[in-house]
This record gives C-alpha cells, sequence and structure tokens, in this order.
C-alpha cells in the first residue's frame, strides 16, 4: 500500500489536505497529512527553524514506520520535504513537488525571488509572516468559499523556515518525483525547479488552477496523485 504524507506550505497544517486525502483514502491508499512545527494546531510551539520542519517530516514516517513512501509537498514543503526525501532511503517510492519550491543545498525558501518584502514583513511581525488576506488571493481559482476557508485557516508562518538554507547531502534529482505546476501561477517552472526537470527521473504534470489546488481543485489533484504511483 503506497503512502502518501501531505505537506502543505506556508501558514497551512494538515487541515488543508481534507478533501484530497479523502479521496485517496477512497482509492486504498494510506494517506498521512502532517502538520509542521510552529503551524495551525502547533503555533503554540516554540518557533521552529527550517530543519526543525525537516526533521518533522522524518520523524512522522518513523513514528508510524511507513513504508513505499510518497512524500508530497507544496510551496514552501517543497523545500523540507525534498531535504526528507533523500534521506529516508528505501522507505522512499518517490516525491510529489506541488508547485513548490524545491530545495538547493545552502539555499533558503526566499533565495532566486525578490524578498525583501518578505523579509521586511517578518521583521516587522515579531519574526513571522503574516497569512495572506483575500486581495492577495485573487485570480487563483477560488470561489469565496474557498478562499475564506485558506484565510479563516491559517496561522502566521515562522520566518526562520524560510530564511535558512537547505542542507542537501544528494540532489533531489536522484529520487523518482513527479512537478505539478498550476497553470494560473505561471505557465512554467522557473529557476530549480526546471533544472530538475531535466532529470529523467522526475516528470511534469500541468493543472489548469491556481496556486493552491488542495482546495480549487482538490478532487482533480488527488487524481494526479493517484497516477504518480500507478502510471508505468
Amino acid at each position: 500500500m503506497t503512502n502518501f504524507v501531505l505537506v502543505a506550505g506556508a501558514w497551512l497544517g494538515a487541515w488543508a489536505w481534507d478533501e484530497v486525502a479523502a479521496e485517496l483514502r477512497a482509492g486504498g491508499h494510506g494517506v498521512h497529512p502532517l502538520t509542521l512545527s510552529g503551524l495551525a494546531e502547533r503555533r503554540s510551539e516554540p518557533a521552529p527553524g527550517q530543519q526543525t520542519h525537516v526533521e518533522d517530516i522524518l520523524a512522522e514516517v518513523a513514528r508510524l514506520d511507513l513504508r513505499d513512501v510518497v512524500l508530497v509537498g507544496h510551496s514552501y514543503s517543497g523545500v523540507p520535504v525534498g531535504q526528507a526525501a533523500v534521506r529516508i532511503g528505501d522507505r522512499l517510492r518517490g516525491v510529489v513537488l506541488v508547485d513548490a519550491n524545491v530545495p538547493v543545498d545552502g539555499e533558503s525558501f526566499l533565495a532566486g525571488w525578490p524578498s525583501d518584502e518578505v523579509r521586511a514583513s517578518i521583521a516587522k511581525n515579531d519574526g513571522f509572516w503574516p497569512p495572506l488576506t483575500a486581495d492577495e488571493c485573487a485570480g487563483q481559482d477560488l470561489t469565496d468559499e474557498q478562499s475564506a476557508r485558506f484565510i479563516d485557516g491559517s496561522t502566521p508562518h515562522p520566518g526562520a523556515t524560510l530564511t535558512g538554507p537547505a542542507v542537501m547531502p544528494r540532489p533531489l534529482s536522484e529520487v523518482p518525483g513527479t512537478y505539478v505546476k498550476c497553470l494560473l501561477d505561471g505557465e512554467e517552472p522557473w529557476g530549480a525547479a526546471a533544472e530538475l526537470l531535466e532529470s529523467d527521473r522526475w516528470n511534469l504534470v500541468t493543472m489548469d488552477t491556481g496556486h493552491w489546488p488542495m482546495f480549487s481543485r482538490p478532487h482533480d489533484l488527488a487524481r494526479v496523485l493517484h497516477r504518480s504511483v500507478t502510471a508505468p
């Protein structure tokens, strides 16, 4: 049985995967949504660094003694998911990155894109990145209800996880994976994601939706995840 470990991006917790998880379970998969330290129901914990989030993922795989694992990282969480993926050995079946940042050894989540505004916001908000507003979610294929659910459930994101460097003992291109590009958030993968897709162990899937497909197109995303482990 394939075991999906689902890790959402900035501001979000395990709850963000509810609809996707239900469909994957109906398809016979093991599904384990994970809330990272300092977020959602874990927001009262001490503010973590990025390596804490890597350890969160490794600890969950070990705690549940999971095998045949597919690690799924969305947006920010592609960075800790990618680091965990190269460290869990033969437990790993593959990786799926959903419109995600790709970890590069020694670089942070904020590397490669204009980040002065984010860094200033973190400094102004006691070390946390505030959640988005409704206006900032516009144009991402979210209904008013979906946008409200996203915003209402979001919690401030620990800033140190965004600014700390990734530690990659080997390249992510050495493990099998799928990159899901959400077209309303840009038509093509860029930077480290584009480089990753040069590997013959990785393939590209596109979705005609915005950056948060677990809200806007949960059933389509579940089918993409299912196909990632059933396609020849």
